[in-house]
């Protein structure tokens, strides 16, 4: 029996999981970690607390599993993407806190490069627009904050890395310093059509080439770990962005397919093909992965509050104990009783493309009570996707199907008001660990355990089908609403900013 071991590097915890040859999950592990947040709209992780969450998810999996190290074919990463760490080469050491890809900090250098009129140049490069969201302009903010750093990183001194760079470093005791192309996609640094880092870009930024991993394929034995991690030398063979990983966990291998991830933010991807898509409508232009010499591009819409929107509710309103009773909540109430929720805490994603844009509340009356308030925030995970969607079909022929996964697409309630908003069927996997999944999926065939996509194709069962249930007029009236109350949280972050 083949195995393979996921390590799943998310925004708020790590996990981990063992995977069999036929697809099955035998065991999870996962370990929350810290949210680091030093001022308004910045968000922080210290990269020892992520990869010792990593390991220890890793180590007790395979134990609870009773499974050896041995009995691994391979490791599949995948990982929160744009979050940028910088670290030592000597020695492996974080020079800073990791900047995560929620963090607004770097919207001083969005703005001198917008002033410079670079944003078409740009995106005609990468697929992407210029946005605090992205590694490049976090490297840069930290060089900005500490010179020293800057200088060295042109001394060769400083290694930059995504957490899957980060984590293969240490895995591998620095001897592999890479990164795949989906996570290179999203740092505003590689040219879409090279897969190489762009000089221009890099001199635009001012960062030393010397700073930056090498860009390899998606699924492809890149090294072995150390024995002193898991106990053996077990080969890495799959990588990619969280997002790009779920995509392929769905198994949307066709032009026109697409998935919606549901985690602390919501991810839609749309695979577009082996040429890049451009967006007219707010959408980003990706790598979805490459595996030998067949590249797969997607279409993105990027939520940055999905359902971290929960947690919120739990952790700063003490609505609930835990994210799975909200929506016991939401459903002892008929509707929001008018309220509509934009949680845009920092800033807002595609297609708006908004980091000065901030939260609010709208329909607010003396009847409001606690369970119109947490069904107005599940309904606001559903509205901003719907955005997404909608954006989508304007832009390529999509499918007349949405795949969902993440820990928020259990949610029954969630998923109904998704498939109502968005007028199409919404199809939910017997696992929602999609990405997971795609992330032993592409190490599986990087060692042989598949041997092609089609395999794939066969591993998995659909759980459930949601049906929209609301007609067309009360769609559109409850999208205008929405709409509306983003037109206000944008002219809000206007005058804040003024």
């Amino acid at each position: 029996m083949s195995y393979l071991l996921a390590l799943d590097q998310g925004t708020t915890s790590s996990r981990a999981l063992v995977v069999d040859g036929a697809g099955s999950i035998l065991g999870m592990e996962q370990r929350e970690f810290p949210q680091l947040l030093p001022r308004s709209g910045e968000v922080e992780h210290d990269p020892e607390a992520i990869w010792s969450s990593q390991l220890d998810t890793a180590r007790r999996v395979l134990h609870a599993s009773s499974i050896g190290s041995e009995q691994i074919r391979a490791i599949g990463i995948t990982n929160q993407r744009e979050t940028t760490i910088l670290w030592e080469r000597s020695t492996g050491r974080p020079v800073a806190n990791a900047m995560v890809w929620q963090s607004r900090a770097s919207v001083p250098v969005c703005q001198r490069l917008l002033q410079e009129g670079v944003d078409d140049w740009v995106r005609e490069k990468t697929g992407l627009v210029i946005d605090p969201y992205f590694s490049g302009t976090k490297i840069r903010h930290l060089f900005d904050q500490n010179p020293d750093l800057q200088r060295r990183a042109e001394r060769g001194e400083l290694a930059f890395g995504t957490v899957d760079s980060f984590l293969i470093w240490r895995l591998t005791g620095g001897r592999c310093h890479v990164t795949d192309v989906s996570n290179a996609s999203r740092t505003l640094l590689m040219n879409l059509k090279t897969l190489q880092w762009d000089a221009d870009l890099l001199k635009l930024l001012d960062l030393p080439v010397e700073l930056m991993p090498k860009i390899i394929g998606s699924s492809e034995v890149l090294g072995e770990t150390d024995a002193e991690w898991l106990g053996t030398r077990i080969p890495i063979g799959g990588v990619a962005g969280d997002q790009q990983a779920a995509t392929f966990g769905q198994r949307c291998f066709e032009p026109g397919e697409a998935k919606c991830t549901y985690g602390t933010g919501c991810f839609a991807l749309l695979n577009t093909g082996d040429a890049p898509a451009a967006s007219e409508h707010g959408l980003l232009t990706t790598l979805g992965w490459k595996i030998g010499n067949s590249v797969t591009y997607c279409l993105e819409g990027s939520v940055f509050v999905g359902g971290a929107v929960v947690q919120w509710l739990r952790d700063q309103l003490a609505f609930i104990d835990s994210a799975a009773d909200v929506e016991q909540l939401a459903l002892s109430v008929e509707d929001s009783g008018g309220v509509v929720f934009v949680p845009a805490f920092t800033g807002l994603g595609a297609p708006y493309w908004d980091p000065v844009a901030r939260g609010a509340m709208f329909g607010l009356s003396r009847g409001t009570c606690r369970g119109a308030i947490a069904r107005a925030a599940l309904e606001s995970i559903a509205f901003q996707t719907a955005d997404l969607i909608e954006a989508m079909r304007r832009d390529f022929p999509v499918q007349g199907t949405l795949r969902v996964d993440g820990g928020a697409a259990t949610n029954d309630l969630l998923m109904q008001v998704q498939a109502n908003l968005i007028g199409t069927k919404v199809i939910r996997p017997a696992s929602v660990e999609s990405t997971a999944l795609g992330a032993a999926y592409l190490a599986g065939l990087a060692v042989g355990v598949w041997k092609d996509k089609n395999e794939l194709k066969t591993l998995q069962e659909h759980e459930r089908y949601f049906h929209p249930e609301m007609d067309a007029e009360a769609r559109e009236s409850a999208m205008t609403k929405w709409k509306a109350a983003i037109e206000q949280v944008m002219s809000w972050g206007v005058a804040a900013d003024d």
